[in-house]
């Protein structure tokens, strides 16, 4: 029995070199294409594939948004995002909205092929490289949730003084206690967000969203 796959892709192009080479395959059947994101829903609804190969750039919308409205629809929908878009941003957010697979355009034939039949039993497939954006991405955020659990609720404390320019003999009045005691959490800052100086902590706690840059004195 054929894997039914629908195409989702804008370029006319792509689309007729896309259905070429899956017909060589014996067991694909490509039951029909679609242009723009608000056709995909009906489509499936209609042709009911079993595969649907989607393109992130649409004229209508983002292929993310698609994918999420298919899942809310279809829970099992298998979808594989088949794209030249390859920022780490874009494949976190199709893996998170549910797509089980994720090649870039220009992948091998032999590529495509194997990652529609894995997907169609069940499984997901990365290509190599997006693989490696994602665990680096995963990691990377995992590292980030580390540092923000490893620093103390004083520490926090002198985070937010230092984001305010104040010096240590003023973060030593404000919070009530020693220059020493300061030096020692402002050390113990920078060793924990990996930085060489105060500004640079500022910084970096700024990126993970743990203070707001140019807090006013209070």
């Amino acid at each position: 029995m054929s894997i039914r796959i629908l195409i989702v892709d804008d370029h006319p192009i792509v689309r007729e070199g896309l259905i070429v080479v899956l017909e060589t395959q014996s067991d694909f059947a490509v039951v029909g294409y679609a242009s723009a994101g608000n056709q995909v829903l009906d489509l499936t609804n209609t042709l009911s594939p079993d595969v649907i190969l989607l393109d992130l750039e649409l004229p209508d919308s983002d292929g993310v948004t698609v994918l999420q409205q298919l899942r809310a629809v279809h829970t099992t929908i298998k979808v594989i995002v088949f794209t030249a878009f390859d920022t780490d941003e874009r494949i976190i957010g199709a893996v998170r909205a549910g797509a089980q697979g994720y090649l870039l355009k220009g992948a091998p034939r032999e590529e495509l092929f194997q990652a529609i039949r894995v997907v169609h039993e069940g499984g997901s497939l990365l290509q190599p490289i997006v693989a490696a954006r994602l665990l680096r991405q995963v990691t990377t955020q995992a590292s980030q949730v580390e540092i923000v659990e490893s620093l103390t609720e004083r520490e926090l404390e002198v985070l937010h003084l230092l984001a305010t320019g104040r010096q240590n003999k003023e973060i030593a009045s404000e919070l009530i206690i020693s220059e020493r005691t300061v030096k020692f959490h402002v050390s113990a800052i920078l060793a924990k967000l990996h930085v060489g100086n105060r500004t640079e902590a500022v910084a970096k706690a700024a990126q993970l969203g743990l203070i707001t840059l140019n807090e006013p004195h209070r």
